[in-house]
């Protein structure tokens, strides 16, 4: 029988522009996009870690009172060999314009109806986007 994959729990958020796109991030060394976020360490809750992740790869002190749940979903892990991920997905507006930082090599906006890239992290292609749809192009990211 084989053994079960290595799960790790991450926090990940669809942060929306003023203009209702999405921001990608791609780590340094690595092909695919996703979402801001990262691993939550042991103990720690989704949003701890949400915030940790942000200030560190964005410098964004995320304001927990001012985004929402999106799910959680599982999924292949984009950047690690033979491992899934569980991740509690938030969604919410970005308050400024950001830039990478620490292990962020780039960042990329999505629009709601641009063709999708084929190099996105399993998580936002096969159960982030799919669940945004309609949140994603009836509401301005006031609404978010």
């Amino acid at each position: 029988m084989p053994s079960e994959l290595p799960i790790l729990n991450i926090a990940a958020i669809c942060l929306f522009d003023l203009n209702g796109r999405l921001l990608l991030v791609r780590k340094r060394g690595t092909q695919a996009f996703m979402l801001p976020g990262g691993k939550c360490e042991p103990g720690e809750s989704s949003l701890n870690a949400l915030q940790r992740e942000l200030l560190e790869e964005l410098e964004l002190r995320l304001d927990v009172n001012s985004i929402s749940l999106l799910g959680q979903f599982s999924a292949p892990a984009a950047n690690e060999a033979n491992t899934r991920i569980t991740a509690t997905v938030y969604r919410g507006a970005l308050p400024h314009r950001v830039y990478p930082a620490a292990e962020l090599e780039q960042l990329e906006w999505l629009e709601a109806q641009q063709p999708r890239p084929d190099n996105l992290a399993p998580l936002l292609s096969e159960h982030v986007l799919p669940a945004l749809g309609g949140i994603w192009l009836s509401h301005t990211t006031a609404n978010l």
